[in-house]
């Protein structure tokens, strides 16, 4: 059962932004908010000046498929936002890279339980 919807409005991620607690990795950053519902809030954010359209969209790819992985071990009631690194260059970037960097903040975030996996 998926217990993740999408921000997609600019409120929602100015005010993440602002209020957020921020976590960051080797790879990807991530600014977390509780949101007080029973569901999770995620939004995937990927600057223009990282490349073209081609090579934001794999990032995003990576990034979905990684959370979708731990989705189910992610402690529900938080809205989420994950923005790349300005310095990584996209022929670095592995799935594996992004998923490692994806588990280990969310561990460091206290977000996974801790019976997961």
């Amino acid at each position: 059962m998926k217990k993740t919807e999408m921000l997609k409005k600019n409120y929602e991620f100015k005010a993440v932004f602002s209020k957020g607690k921020y976590h960051y990795g080797n790879v990807i950053d991530i600014f977390i908010l509780k949101n007080n519902r029973n569901i999770n809030m995620l939004g995937i954010a990927v600057s223009s000046k990282f490349g073209k359209a081609v090579k934001r969209n794999k990032l995003k790819r990576y990034i979905r498929e990684s959370y979708k992985f731990l989705e189910n071990s992610i402690v529900v009631g938080n809205s989420i936002i994950i923005l790349s690194k300005k310095n990584v260059k996209i022929e670095e970037i592995t799935y594996k890279k992004v998923n490692d960097d994806l588990n280990r903040i969310f561990r460091k975030a206290e977000l996974i339980f801790e019976n997961a996996e």
